[in-house]
């Protein structure tokens, strides 16, 4: 990277840009300022000597140059100012506009700007009797332009040198947490998920360091989380293995008789069944957030749909012992849907509660008005806190394995997934039966037509 590309570089010339528009801005502000001071006071000044020389030359001008005029005019050169005498209505020398001879000799008195022998001057002229009169001119302050542009160089030196040592300092100050943060995240992407940003102001940089430090704790979560996930998917996917590769060798090796074969058959197609349905919802999981994946939502009578899984969960239920109630209305609920990814969720949310209830526990699957769609059951529930991740995957597992019997931890997962794909929510509660409320809303017919 270029060194003029650097925080420092930067903020050293933006400290000198600072400095030089300064020092320009107090030129340009305090010259004008200045330049006026000095005429006002010269002008008073001039006035005065004007009204003196005018009492000292008033009984001397009917009577010719003197001794004592020229004096007077001496000192005045001394004091940088010239002195025009009027005899007459003319004046002594040349370099006078006419205007202000003309004016004095008329018995005017002038205070102004003119040029006078070529150069712009204060003139003040003081009438007196006979057409005689007195004009002095002092040149105006323009050198004090001339005076600032010299000086110049000094304030700007200083104020360069400010800002490089200002520029410096403030670089320093930023570039640091600036520094960490880029470290910080060096070590983020080589895996260090326990790098720390220390907080520190400005509340620009302490908003980068709280903002990585809770980068860095979502990552070492989500990571703990895959491996757990992936741990429990690595031994649900053995569990099946291990029982087809058992029956698989035990019929190579002849262990198993004829009359047994039709059962280690059935065995094998049961866990083969069960092994192909975990690396269906593997693939769903991880199809899900693909543009591509297959939807395909039509008009949806949600409470047929309803009845229709709950007929065919029906003689499952019955086996277990488990009372599986219908809650209805007659007539049709609207919804615009996928009828298969609604299945494909109910059937989840029913497995799932099913693997879990005691004989004679209520489970219950309703369909609502507005696009509601809800199973309850009267099994052991979930805790408050179990709410909060219930739709992660592998969080209920982990909690609850070796407590009670769990799955693979993807079908809520799955569930929560193909409802936010179809535009819907899902959200889990406590039901009334005493276990868990799982409720989907979903798009109704009538919301999707008038939009």
């Amino acid at each position: 990277m270029r060194k003029s590309g650097t925080l420092t570089a930067r903020a050293i010339l933006s400290g000198c840009a600072v400095a030089v528009v300064s020092v320009l801005v107090t030129v340009l502000i305090s010259v004008p300022v200045t330049v006026r001071s000095e005429d006002r006071e010269a002008r008073q000044e001039l006035i005065a000597q004007a009204r003196l020389t005018a009492e000292v030359l008033r009984p001397r001008l009917d009577r010719g140059r003197g001794a004592d005029e020229d004096r007077v005019i001496r000192q005045l050169r001394n004091q940088g100012i010239d002195a025009y005498l009027i005899r007459a209505g003319q004046a002594d020398r040349p370099g006078l506009p006419q205007q202000v001879v003309s004016r004095v000799a008329s018995g005017r008195n002038f205070t102004g700007r003119r040029l006078v022998s070529g150069e712009r001057s204060i003139v003040v002229g003081r009438a007196l009797p006979g057409g005689n009169g007195v004009v002095l001119a002092k040149p105006a302050a323009r050198r004090v332009w001339l005076g600032v542009l010299r000086g110049l160089w000094l304030p700007l030196l200083a104020g360069l040198m400010a800002g490089v040592v200002a520029g410096a300092l403030l670089a320093r100050r930023l570039a640091r947490p600036i520094r960490n943060a880029a470290a910080a995240a060096a070590r983020l992407r080589a895996g260090d998920r326990g790098i720390r940003v220390p907080v520190e102001p400005p509340r620009e940089a302490a908003d980068l360091a709280y903002a990585l430090n809770d980068l860095a704790a979502a990552l070492a979560t989500s990571e703990g989380r895959q491996r757990e996930f992936l741990l429990s998917v690595s031994h649900e996917l053995r569990t099946p293995l291990t029982a087809i590769r058992g029956y698989a060798e035990a019929l190579a090796d002849g262990v198993v008789a004829a009359e047994g074969a039709q059962r280690a058959g059935k065995t094998m197609l049961a866990e083969a069944r069960h092994l192909d349905g975990l690396v269906g919802d593997l693939l769903a999981l991880a199809r899900l957030e693909a543009a591509d994946f297959p939807l395909h939502p039509v008009p949806v009578d949600l409470a047929g749909l309803v009845r229709g899984a709950a007929e065919a969960w029906r003689p499952r239920c019955e086996a277990a012992g488990i009372e599986l109630r219908v809650e209805a209305p007659d007539g049709d609920i609207p919804a615009h849907t996928d009828p298969g990814r609604i299945r494909q969720v109910l059937d989840g949310l029913l497995e799932n509660a099913l693997r879990v209830l005691p004989a004679r526990a209520p489970l219950v699957v309703a369909a609502r008005p507005h696009g509601v769609v809800e199973v309850r059951d009267g099994g052991p529930g979930l805790t408050d806190d179990d709410l909060a991740v219930a739709f992660e995957r592998g969080a209920l597992r982990q909690r609850y394995e070796g407590v009670r019997k769990v799955g693979s931890g993807l079908g809520l997962a799955l569930a929560a997934g193909l409802v936010r794909r179809l535009g819907g929510t899902i959200e889990a509660g406590h039901a009334p039966e005493g276990g868990a409320r799982f409720t989907v809303t979903l798009p109704s017919y009538e919301t999707r037509t008038s939009a």
